[in-house]
């Protein structure tokens, strides 16, 4: 095989293949005339939360069947808050506890801090299977410790 084989082109066309002809920007323009198109029955422009939440999957459903997006929307109507530090890390602070909800690659785990309300005497950790259904992590999560 030679370095001129039309199968496989030299390895300086890889290279230039790998630039980006569009700026972030630009990108993110597209984006938002994409999303501004779309109108609502009541005259107002659907959130893109709004929009995952809509696309949920029944509340029985495992929530391996669930998209990321619909996840996040989901935990955010439920009152978590993403962390900045670790994106795949959900807080909350409800009057009588605070807890760190971690989506990890094979499980949901719920840490209820002993730092915050309450009178736990170490932080509890719980871990669910993403083939649990929304409804049930859902009242087992909000259960509190």
């Amino acid at each position: 095989a030679s370095a001129t084989h039309p199968k496989f082109p030299p390895f300086s066309v890889f290279r230039k293949s790998l630039s980006f002809p569009h700026s972030v920007s630009q990108c993110q323009r597209k984006i938002a005339i994409f999303v501004s198109s779309k109108s609502s029955e009541a005259g107002e422009l659907p959130t893109a939360e709004d929009e995952w939440l809509s696309r949920l999957p029944d509340k029985n459903k495992p929530l391996y069947s669930h998209s990321l997006p619909c996840i996040e929307a989901w935990l955010r109507s439920l009152g978590f808050y993403q962390s900045r530090e670790d994106r795949a890390v959900w807080l909350i602070e409800k009057p009588d506890w605070h807890a760190q909800l971690s989506l990890d690659v094979t499980d949901l785990y719920i840490r209820y801090l002993k730092s915050g309300p309450g009178n736990l005497e170490r932080d509890m950790e719980r871990r669910f299977s993403y083939a649990l259904s929304r409804e049930d992590i859902e009242n087992a999560i909000l259960g509190g410790p």
